[in-house]
């Protein structure tokens, strides 16, 4: 639909950023639920729960502009032209990204597109899965004499490889978190291993937040085999450190190794 010079006039361009958070639709903000009301159009990716979308106007727009890890079928450049097209087009935009928009969701590249053809520009931050996520599962990111820090860290970087920062990481004591990694487990556990930390506790989050969760929890030696096993895939977060011993199940882990010491195994 091209709309007409005079209809045009009246709009006003306006773009917001919205952090639909790791995936229970309740973890949305008040702020994000405002902004979601007042939009002519919502831009939304693929981990973005659809139920979000009904706290948009009847009449507005709805655009699936989804990227997973394995499907670049809508580029950033065309989703930065969308944007700006609807925007200009149609008035306000809410671009609903999940998670948080500025970590790992290149928030600040849409931003700056936007301001480069002075279009007023808003942030609604939103729950980011590496924070959020983890705590649901009463996983604390410090603790005590466990962890006085934490990383989050890309499994994959826009090269398509490990991330070195990972390799620094593994090297410290801190929580790491690790987003986008669950097709390289093979490659990251390798990295802890080789820093001998072989038994450092592992907790692998499968759609966290959501009713498909799946959690598994386990140590460096063994997570690619546990992955496997409860076949575990994408998206999905990792949790490396001490304070995964936390974790209930962890300590059924623990009760396991130990029975096979005493058995002799």
């Amino acid at each position: 639909m091209i709309l007409s010079q005079t209809e045009r006039t009246t709009i006003e361009p306006k773009i917001t950023l919205v952090g639909a958070g790791p995936g229970d639709p309740d973890l949305l903000t008040l702020k994000g639920v405002k902004a979601l009301k007042t939009a002519d159009v919502v831009l939304y990716d693929a981990l973005v729960n659809e139920a979000l979308l009904n706290y948009a106007p009847a009449n507005a727009i709805k655009v699936y502009v989804g990227k997973r890890s394995d499907d670049e079928s809508f580029s950033q450049d065309l989703v930065n032209k969308l944007m700006i097209d609807y925007a200009l087009n149609y008035g306000h935009v809410v671009r609903l990204k999940s998670g948080d928009p500025f970590v790992f969701a290149r928030g600040y590249e849409e931003i700056d597109v936007a301001e480069s053809y002075s279009i007023p520009t808003e942030i609604v931050p939103g729950v980011s899965s590496a924070l959020g996520v983890p705590g649901l599962q009463k996983i604390p990111m410090v603790y005590s004499t466990l962890s006085e820090s934490f990383w989050v860290v890309t499994g994959t970087n826009a090269k398509g490889a490990i991330s070195p920062d990972l390799y620094v990481a593994a090297k410290s004591n801190a929580t790491i978190v690790v987003l986008m990694g669950i097709e390289k487990i093979k490659e990251i556990a390798a990295i802890f291993k080789a820093e001998g930390k072989t038994e450092l506790p592992v907790a692998v989050i499968e759609n966290g937040s959501s009713t498909q969760e799946n959690v598994v929890v386990g140590i460096v030696d063994t997570i690619e085999e546990l992955i496997e096993e409860k076949q575990i895939s994408s998206p999905a977060l990792l949790i490396f450190g001490q304070v995964v011993s936390l974790h209930p199940q962890f300590n059924v882990i623990k009760d396991f190794y130990a029975t096979l010491v005493e058995e002799g195994y």
